[in-house]
């Protein structure tokens, strides 16, 4: 494939840990690409999910935060009861910092995370 070929949407989910402070952010060729990829709540957490994005990963994984749940455990939950998977890429951070990602094994080769202080349960690509 042709580097002027590959169509990329780029995200991050953040926590600052002096203020306690959430983020979340998207970049991406697609239109509106913000009603579908960043997810956040104050004092609950953030979730970014692309590739073929399940709409449903951001407020059910605020849910899942909101009810106690790490960000492991939310990632964990939320591709484990998906059965489009491997074709998803998530991110979450909690609020208390902890972070996950996973990336589906048909998503393209070179999608993956770049993670810091960060879990990724069952992920089967990365960047380097």
């Amino acid at each position: 494939m042709r580097t002027d070929q590959i169509v990329a949407t780029f995200s991050i989910v953040a926590f600052d840990p002096e203020t306690d402070s959430l983020g979340v952010a998207v970049q991406s060729k697609f239109l509106a690409v913000g009603s579908v990829v960043p997810w956040a709540r104050a004092g609950v957490g953030a979730v970014a999910t692309q590739a073929m994005a399940n709409y449903n990963y951001g407020p059910r994984g605020l849910d899942l935060m909101a009810a106690g749940n790490s960000a492991v455990q939310t990632v964990e939950a939320l591709t484990t009861a998906d059965e489009e998977r491997e074709h998803r890429q998530v991110g979450v951070v909690d609020a208390r910092g902890r972070a996950s990602t996973y990336t589906g094994s048909e998503c393209f080769d070179w999608a993956g995370a770049l993670p810091a202080n960060t879990t990724r349960p069952r992920a089967t690509s990365s960047s380097a």
